[in-house]
C-alpha cells in the first residue's frame, strides 16, 4: 500500500510536467502499454510596424508505440512552409529581400525499459534550400527505488551544412556538441520540482549570409540552467506549471526566462490554460546600434573602413531586448482515446522591456501570432 501511495503523485505530476521544447522530460521508467498518436498544424505569424515580416504553415505528426514489453519506438515528421521578408539589417528590408523556403524534419527515437533505469538513442536530420542539419543523441535516465527522483543524462552531436542562395559558393559546416544533466524530484503528493544544466561546444560558421556586415566568431560556447517547479491543485483538479531558465554564451548574450502556465478542468472534459512567458537578453559583444558611418552610410557602422571590427553585427536577434507572451490553449476530450485541442499565443518583443538595464535603441517593436491546432489518440 505504501509503495502504490508513493507512485500516485508521481503519475499524475509527471504526465502535467509535458511542456513543448524543453528537456528533459520527467517520466516513470516502465515502458508504455499503449501507443500515441497527434497530428498538428501551426500558422506562425510575425511583423513590424509598416510591413509583415515572415509567415509560416507547419503541419506535423507524432507517434509513441510500445514494442515488445521494454521497448518503445516515437518519432515526428514536419514540413514548414517560410516566406516573408527578413530584414538585411536592423529592421531594415529591401525589396529583394523577399524569400520562400520549405524545411522538413525528422527525428527517430528508440526507448529500452529495464527495472530502473531506461536507455534511449535518438537521430534527427532537417534541410531545406541552404541548411542541413544531422543530430545524434543518447540519454540515460535512472530512478530511485520509490520512484520519486530521477536522474537524466544526455549527449548529444549536431553536424550542419549551411549555403546560401544569394552566394552559390558558400558551403560552410558547423558542429556541435552537447551535455545535459537534470534532476526531477517528487515532492509530496502536489508537488514536483526539476532542474536541468545544459552546456554546448561548437564550431565553425555562425555568420549569416543574408546580412551585410556580418561577421562572427567561429566558436560559441552556450550554457542554460533549467528550474521547473509544479503545484497540483487537489480541490479543483487543476495545476500551476511554471519555470525559469537562465542562458549564456560566449557571445556575451545573457537571457532570462520566466514562465508560468495554469491548467484548470472545465465542465467533465473541457481544459483551459492560460500563459505568460517573460524574456530579457542583453545584447551580443559584437551587436552595433543603427548609428552608420557618415561616408558609406548604412548599413555599415561608424569607422567600418578605417577601424574595421573583427566580428559584426546588426542582426536584430543579437540585440537588447524584451519579450511578453500571452497565451490561451482549449483542450476537449472527445472520447477516452481522442483528444483535440487548440492554442493561440501573441508574442511583443520591444528594447525598453529588457530587465536591468537599457535595450538596444532604434530597433521597432516586433509582434508575432502563432495559433495551433491538434488532434490526438490513444491506441
Amino acid at each position: 500500500m505504501a509503495a502504490t501511495d508513493a507512485a500516485r503523485p508521481s503519475a499524475i505530476l509527471m504526465a502535467a510536467l509535458m511542456l513543448p521544447g524543453i528537456v528533459p522530460r520527467a517520466q516513470a521508467e516502465t515502458a508504455p502499454e499503449r501507443g500515441v498518436f497527434s497530428a498538428r498544424y501551426l500558422d506562425y505569424r510575425d511583423g513590424q510596424p509598416g510591413f509583415d515580416r515572415i509567415t509560416v504553415h507547419s503541419p506535423a505528426v507524432y507517434v509513441l508505440a510500445p514494442i515488445a514489453t521494454r521497448w518503445a519506438i516515437e518519432g515526428s515528421l514536419l514540413s514548414d512552409s517560410v516566406s516573408g521578408a527578413s530584414p538585411r539589417y536592423h529592421t531594415a528590408i529591401s525589396g529583394a529581400s523577399r524569400m520562400s523556403d520549405l524545411r522538413h524534419a525528422l527525428d527517430v527515437k528508440l526507448t529500452r525499459y529495464e527495472d530502473r533505469h531506461a536507455f534511449s538513442l535518438g537521430a534527427a536530420a532537417s534541410s531545406e534550400n541552404d541548411f542541413e542539419s544531422r543530430a545524434v543523441s543518447g540519454e540515460v535516465r535512472l530512478a530511485s527505488e520509490d520512484n520519486n527522483r530521477t536522474w537524466n543524462i544526455g549527449l548529444g552531436y549536431t553536424r550542419d551544412r549551411i549555403g546560401s542562395a544569394d552566394f552559390e559558393l558558400l558551403h560552410e559546416r558547423r558542429r556541435t556538441v552537447e551535455a545535459i544533466v537534470g534532476l526531477t524530484q517528487v515532492l509530496g503528493r502536489t508537488d514536483l520540482v526539476q532542474v536541468a544544466l545544459t552546456a554546448a561546444h561548437g564550431r565553425g560558421y555562425y555568420s549569416d549570409p543574408y546580412k551585410t556586415p556580418d561577421s562572427r566568431p567561429r566558436r560559441r560556447d552556450q550554457a542554460m540552467v533549467l528550474l521547473r517547479w509544479n503545484h497540483h491543485v487537489e480541490g479543483t483538479g487543476s495545476t500551476l506549471r511554471t519555470s525559469y531558465r537562465y542562458y549564456t554564451d560566449s557571445f556575451k548574450i545573457r537571457a532570462h526566462t520566466v514562465q508560468a502556465e495554469w491548467v484548470q478542468p472545465v465542465a467533465q472534459r473541457w481544459t483551459v490554460s492560460p500563459s505568460v512567458r517573460l524574456y530579457s537578453q542583453s545584447a551580443a559583444s559584437f551587436y552595433f546600434d543603427p548609428v552608420y558611418d557618415p561616408v558609406l552610410g548604412a548599413p555599415f557602422p561608424v569607422g567600418f573602413t578605417s577601424n574595421p571590427p573583427q566580428f559584426v553585427s546588426g542582426d536584430q536577434r543579437l540585440a537588447a531586448f524584451g519579450g511578453v507572451t500571452l497565451g490561451l490553449k482549449l483542450a476537449l476530450q472527445l472520447t477516452p482515446d481522442w483528444s483535440a485541442d487548440i492554442k493561440a499565443e501573441r508574442y511583443e518583443q520591444r528594447s525598453s522591456w529588457r530587465w536591468g538595464g537599457g535595450g538596444s535603441p532604434g530597433l521597432d517593436p516586433l509582434r508575432a501570432t502563432l495559433v495551433q491546432v491538434g488532434l490526438g489518440k490513444r491506441f
